[in-house]
């Protein structure tokens, strides 16, 4: 039998590094949701999570203060250590929270007692959760923000410039490239709006081993506890998630969510929604770049490794990639609302990882957006000549309507018809096909002073057929670029 030694994964490699997901290697956005970005944010909860009860009373001001020290010494947490130690009891918050209490218990072992009190693991998982979508929505909020800056740019530029419509892949009525490049700006401010709403409402998590918050009642209850002195202060689990929130600097929620998961789908759409407006602009310019159209072109193609005559528009090719895997992990996290009871079995934890993944591919999407509007190149030459590909048949919608008011709809669209299909089958120019029906050229040599032949020429020119593209570039450019 053949030896499978060398199947055998290899012992001292890193582990995810990105190879598999070139969109996101190497940006912001990879750093801010790393494991070890995770491993942090858990230990800002449990820090601010002891900071809030000793502002309460329920925790001395020196076990908040070891407990944030032993918080912030990042070096002594080892990821991969936490990740082996979590199979035993299904999540990582379990061994750091082992692991945070000797580092406070070495410092001061009167603090030590205090790490964790009153939490159960979904609550430092879900805000450490919050802590890294956060601060990963904020470099794709800057990236967005850079896109939409450069999108403006050839929106105002060629707010004129005629190109072919296309409806089914084949060419429409005219439009103009100024409001192409409007209606991706449009569609990348759409997405900032609905990720900076979601990043501003993502919420802490606390509520105890069942949602109640009672832990921390039976800690106010505790003799001497400056917490139960006063029971006009408020509710003490409601002051508490009050404090805990502001710790952390994520929203208060109304209600502990460990199985009203409103914040995970909430941002999940948002992703869905971001991805998809990204894959609009990268599925066009897909198209318009290809070498037999050549309307637009990436500033800076990429290579191939077999034909060095090729510039491929890999920024849009990440992007669409990007755009074709966020629906489907957003539809996890969707599916994850249908968690049972107070703590769900499997449903928190099948969020995890698509969570995370949706969050890099549209932070890296993005990334890959800003880069390919700043660099984007139209090619105005090549628009029009595509243009009049087809002889004026993309202003045949044009002709019916003008020629309706001299002969009659019916009439008219018939004679239109019947010119196109003529011109498309003998490569002839709409305006000799028309002009070859006596029907039409006796309507229009009926209007005084009307030249039938120059009249038909100005009708079939699609470049005069723009309708209120002008207008509606205008309308869309006066959008802010941040909301």
């Amino acid at each position: 039998m053949p030896s499978t030694d060398h199947l055998e994964p290899p012992r001292d490699e890193p582990g995810d590094v990105g190879l598999l997901a070139p969109v996101w290697a190497g940006s912001e956005v990879e750093a801010a949701t790393g494991d070890g970005a995770f491993v942090r944010a858990m230990l800002e909860a449990e820090a601010a999570l002891t900071r809030a009860q000793a502002e309460l009373g329920l925790a001395p001001d020196g076990a908040a203060a070891a407990v944030t020290e032993a918080a912030s010494d990042h070096g002594r947490y080892d990821a991969r250590d936490l990740a082996l130690r979590a199979r035993s009891g299904g999540n990582p918050v379990i061994p750091l929270v082992a692991d945070l209490t000797s580092a406070v218990a070495a410092r001061d072992p009167g603090a030590a007692p205090y790490v964790h009190r009153g939490a159960t693991s979904q609550d430092i998982w879900d805000t450490a959760a919050m802590l890294v979508a956060a601060r990963a929505l904020e470099t794709v909020l800057r990236d967005l923000d850079r896109a939409a800056r450069a999108l403006a740019t050839p929106a105002a530029e060629h707010r004129d410039t005629p190109m072919p419509g296309r409806t089914l892949t084949q060419h429409a009525v005219p439009t103009t490239f100024g409001l192409k490049a409007a209606g991706w700006r449009s569609l990348v401010l759409s997405a900032r709006t609905r990720l900076a709403a979601v990043r501003t409402a993502l919420p802490a998590q606390l509520g105890g081993a069942a949602g109640t918050l009672a832990a921390f009642h039976a800690f106010a209850e505790a003799p001497l506890s400056p917490a139960g002195d006063d029971t006009r202060q408020g509710d003490v689990g409601l002051r508490l998630l009050a404090a805990y929130a502001a710790e952390t600097g994520l929203a208060e929620p109304a209600l502990p969510w460990h199985t009203l998961r409103t914040p995970v789908a909430d941002l999940a759409g948002a992703l869905a929604f971001a991805a998809g407006a990204l894959g609009k602009l990268a599925a066009d310019v897909l198209v318009l770049s290809r070498t037999e159209i050549g309307e637009v072109s990436e500033g800076s193609g990429g290579g191939s490794s077999a034909m060095p005559h090729k510039a491929n528009p890999v920024r849009a090719v990440l992007i669409a990639a990007a755009a074709r895997q966020v629906p489907a992990l957003a539809a996890v996290l969707y599916g994850s609302l249908a968690a049972e009871d107070e703590r769900p079995p499997g449903a928190w934890h099948a969020e995890w990882q698509p969570l995370r993944e949706a969050l890099r591919l549209v932070g890296g999407a993005a990334r890959a957006a800003a880069e390919l509007a700043e660099g984007l190149q139209a090619h105005p030459e090549r628009m029009r000549a595509n243009l009049g590909a087809t002889g004026g048949l993309l202003a045949a919608e044009r002709v019916t309507a003008v020629l309706s008011a001299l002969m009659g709809r019916d009439q008219a669209k018939k004679a239109v018809t019947d010119a196109s299909r003529r011109a498309a089958r003998e490569g002839v120019h709409l305006a000799d096909a028309l002009l070859a029906d006596p029907a039409v050229a006796g309507a229009l040599r009926a209007v005084p002073g009307e030249r039938a032949g120059e009249r038909l020429r100005d009708l079939t020119d699609p470049a005069r057929y723009l309708g209120s593209a002008g207008a509606l570039v205008d309308r869309a450019l006066q959008a802010k670029e941040t909301s």
